[in-house]
C-alpha cells in the first residue's frame, strides 16, 4: 500500500513539474490558461444543457491540453538537434496544426451554442 502512495506522489510531482515548467517557459500556455478560467464562467452562464456546458469547458480544457503535448514534442525534437531536419519540421507543424484544430473546434462550438441561445 505504502508503495502505491509513494507511485502516486512521485506522478502528482512530474506532473506538477510538467504544469509549472509549461507555465513559466510557455507564452502560448499561459494564454490558455486565462482563457480557460474566463471561459469557464461564461459557459456556466451560456450554456442551457448540461451537454452545452460540457461541450464549451470541454472544447476550451483541449487548448492547454494540447499545447502540452506540442510543448513537449517540441523540446524533444530540439534535444535531438537543432540542425533543420524534414522529420523534424513535419513533427512540430503536426503538433501545431493540433492546437490550430483544436482552436477552431473552440470557435465552433461556442458560436454554435452562442447563436442558438441569442436567436
Amino acid at each position: 500500500m505504502f508503495n502505491i502512495i509513494i507511485k502516486f506522489y512521485n506522478a502528482f510531482r512530474y506532473s506538477w513539474n510538467g504544469l509549472t515548467q509549461a507555465w513559466k517557459t510557455q507564452w502560448a500556455f499561459r494564454v490558455e490558461i486565462i482563457l480557460l478560467a474566463a471561459a469557464t464562467p461564461l459557459a456556466f452562464y451560456f450554456s442551457t444543457t448540461p451537454i452545452e456546458l460540457v461541450l464549451m469547458i470541454t472544447s476550451v480544457v483541449l487548448l492547454p491540453l494540447l499545447e502540452l503535448l506540442n510543448s513537449a514534442i517540441e523540446t524533444t525534437v530540439n534535444r535531438i538537434g537543432l540542425e533543420y531536419h524534414e522529420l523534424s519540421g513535419r513533427a512540430k507543424d503536426m503538433a501545431s496544426a493540433a492546437i490550430f484544430v483544436a482552436g477552431l473546434n473552440v470557435l465552433i462550438t461556442w458560436g454554435i451554442i452562442l447563436v442558438s441561445h441569442f436567436s
